[in-house]
């Protein structure tokens, strides 16, 4: 039936645009796409072998979260945040979390809520040995997802949209700072891991300890990427 092939392409389009999108996402916090560097649909779309199409349609999605900066008759870039950028997203941050884990203490035990804690912290254990270890490409994938699960639990979906949205851009920004370390010990303890403590207090629903982690996470991000801004 005509409509029933319209809309399985419509998804599958839909699919392969946020592939696209999560792909070229993953190159700029792999750092395999720089900062100010440019490109055009035509080359992204001979890389991945697709149409223009979806890949236009992922660049723009990009760029409507920040990621990318559209240049007229050139294509696009990556965005290049500078460290006053960092700093008012780790503002932000603070601010949201610090009102998500104020509520903590004012809303009834969800059990379900308490159960699906179990697989956040798994998230967590794999982003703490990734962030023990040093190693920042797989400490961002588990520490995005760690985020996304985490404020899902709150049960508002416009507030996890936009603490994940924030979250990739900071490591965005970040990472430009962070990938200058080099050395056989690179990062290997200098990032933060306190991932499953975070955990631990919210299954206690002690939202001051949260609280606590979470200032000293963000003052030990901040410090860390300004002292590797300033060498």
């Amino acid at each position: 039936m005509p409509g029933t092939g319209g809309g399985n392409g419509a998804v599958t389009r839909s699919t392969l645009r946020q592939q696209l999108a999560d792909a070229l996402r993953d190159e700029v916090l792999g750092g395999r796409l720089q900062p100010g560097q440019e490109f055009t649909v035509k080359e992204i779309a001979e890389q991945y072998g697709v149409s223009a199409t979806p890949v236009r349609e992922a660049l723009v999605d990009l760029s409507a979260q920040g990621l990318l900066d559209a240049v007229q008759h050139r294509g696009f870039q990556v965005h290049e945040y500078s460290l006053d950028d960092y700093r008012h997203m780790v503002e932000a941050r603070i601010l949201v979390t610090d009102g998500m884990f104020r509520r903590l203490g004012e809303r009834k035990v969800d059990p379900r809520a308490a159960a699906a804690l179990a697989g956040v912290r798994r998230r967590g254990e794999e982003a703490r040995r990734a962030a023990t270890a040093g190693d920042l490409d797989i400490l961002i994938g588990y520490d995005l997802r760690f985020w996304r699960e985490l404020s899902i639990l709150f049960g508002n979906p416009y507030l996890a949209d936009f603490l994940h949205r924030l979250r990739v851009q900071a490591w965005v920004c970040a990472v430009q700072f962070l990938r200058r370390v080099k050395g056989p010990d690179g990062l290997k303890g200098r990032l933060w891991a306190s991932h499953t403590d975070l955990v631990d207090a919210l299954t206690r629903r002690d939202a001051q300890t949260a609280q606590e982690i979470i200032a000293a996470y963000d003052a030990h991000s901040l410090d860390l990427v300004e002292r590797l801004a300033a060498e």
